[in-house]
């Protein structure tokens, strides 16, 4: 399963993390906004898609920049999984231009986090990998 998800980072650095729904798979865990990519998609167009979807912003394909992976398998049903085990790869873009004001319109809740104390939050094992990528990323750039 492909999925993407994106660091908006704002004019004073933070990122942007939300909390999954509490009912859902990891519920309550910190995570970078995005999800599946469709068939027929590119990655960059189900980043854009996905953030509309949940944040309620628009961007453009254009202002995403590509930082790095992390690959795992999803969480099988008799661990609160969808169904078996699958292999996930995870892609993360940072995106730091965007219209509208993010709204946690699928999450629990939203918060603009400094990207040195993004790995300190409770999160999906694959979003650990993702914030080192998106920390080397940040320091070279």
């Amino acid at each position: 399963m492909l999925v993407v998800a994106v660091a908006l980072r704002a004019g004073d650095g933070t990122v942007l993390m939300q909390r999954r729904d509490f009912e859902a798979v990891h519920g309550g865990l910190w995570e970078f906004p995005g999800g599946k990519v469709d068939p027929g998609e590119t990655p960059e167009q189900a980043a854009v898609r996905e953030l509309s979807e949940e944040l309620g912003i628009t961007m453009d394909i254009a202002a995403l920049n590509a930082v790095g992976f992390a690959s795992g398998h999803t969480v099988p049903a008799e661990q609160g999984g969808k169904g078996p085990s699958r292999p996930l790869v995870i892609l993360l873009y940072v995106c730091r231009t965007w219209q509208g004001v993010p709204g946690a319109l699928e999450a629990a809740e939203l918060a603009w986090t400094a990207p040195e104390a993004i790995s300190s939050l409770s999160m999906p094992p694959l979003d650990y990998p993702l914030a080192e990528a998106l920390g080397r990323y940040l320091s070279t750039g």
